[in-house]
């Protein structure tokens, strides 16, 4: 198991696409057949989109190799460009699958809230001139908490079989010039947390009241919702295994 930290900035996302080569999973096998001359399938449990950044997604795969597990990670790094690190490597139990564990993902969502654009910011915030009223942000997240179906919320082109997801914590912070919305989750679907962050960016703006969240859950319908806000503001922060990470010799 890989604990995969990365600027998403050049990349089209996580995950492997037949349209390009250009993805965080692709330059992790590529690393992976350098150092063991195997071809392995890397699995990732979030499929980040393109231009989105990450401290901690997780991936696994299977080797042969003899190379201790938490070797890898020192190893892979002399191999991967310098815009991804494994900051953590470990041999976990063979059935061990990220995606069909219990788990709490934390998500930050961060916007630049000056009135002009800082270029050197420009990857990693979203740039948004108005004042922001953080009390009524606020209140409309926690609206957000809790067991909802979250269509409202989910890209149109969404293909999970359900939208029905559990918040445990929606928070929105400023700190300094950087407005923050941290959103803590068992489950994310296509762009929801982009969704979640326009939507409370256009009520802390006065387009909106808190109380509209609740209209927007119950319509289940995108166009209900507050636009998808851009990618680069956007960053997993971590991952919580509730039950724990098997380790090989575990049953």
């Amino acid at each position: 198991m890989l604990v995969v930290s990365y600027d998403g900035t050049a990349y089209n996302g996580w995950a492997f696409q037949k349209s390009t080569h250009n993805t965080i999973e692709e330059m992790l096998a590529r690393a992976v057949h350098g150092l063991t001359g195997e071809d392995v399938e890397i699995i990732g449990a979030s499929r980040t989109d393109a231009g989105v950044h990450a401290y901690g997604n997780i991936a696994v795969f299977d080797t042969c190799s003899t190379i201790p597990g938490d070797r890898f990670s020192y190893a892979l790094n002399h191999i991967l460009p310098e815009d991804i690190c494994v900051v953590e490597s470990r041999e976990v139990h063979k059935d061990f699958h990220p995606r069909h564990c219990d788990t709490l993902k934390t998500y930050e969502y961060r916007v630049l809230n000056t009135k002009m654009p800082v270029p050197t910011r420009r990857f990693y915030t979203y740039h948004f001139s108005m004042p922001l009223d953080i009390d009524k942000m606020n209140e409309a997240a926690k609206l957000l908490e809790g067991e909802h179906d979250f269509t409202s919320f989910c890209n149109v082109e969404s293909q999970a079989l359900s939208h029905v997801r559990t918040i445990k914590e929606v928070n929105v912070k400023r700190h300094g010039d950087e407005v923050i919305i941290s959103v803590t989750g068992n489950g994310f679907l296509y762009n929801m947390v982009r969704i979640i962050a326009g939507t409370l960016l256009q009520i802390g703006r006065g387009k909106g009241q808190p109380s509209d969240i609740t209209a927007m859950l119950e319509k289940k319908d995108r166009s209900a919702a507050g636009p998808t806000a851009p990618a680069q503001g956007l960053f997993l922060i971590k991952y919580k295994f509730l039950d724990g990470i098997p380790g090989p010799s575990d049953t």
